[in-house]
């Protein structure tokens, strides 16, 4: 699947493509009680670019410049914007 055909709500989505970015870490609070902390990556393939939502131990699997593939992830909207989140059930891989 491209990038570009990623439309917010889709779930068990699979995409691979090449990181820009990774941004500094913050900690959340959680619906669920506790903390953690969260990162936003951009990824991009010929079709386009969105935003990876990184949890936890993700945020340091990856560098700028690598090649990822989301397994299982899904499309979360949040303030308009579409990002792609790994989830539970999601697997994060350098390609």
């Amino acid at each position: 699947m491209k990038i570009s055909e990623l439309k917010a709500g889709m779930r068990n989505v699979s995409v691979t493509g090449k990181v820009d970015s990774v941004g500094e870490p913050r900690t959340v609070n959680l619906k669920a009680g506790g903390t953690n902390n969260v990162a936003d990556a951009v990824i991009s393939d010929e079709s386009g670019s969105i935003k990876l939502s990184l949890w936890g131990d993700d945020i340091n699997k990856i560098r700028p410049g690598d090649r990822v593939s989301v397994e299982n992830g899904y499309i979360n909207t949040f303030k308009g914007e579409n990002s792609l989140a790994v989830g539970k059930f999601g697997k994060l891989n350098k390609a």
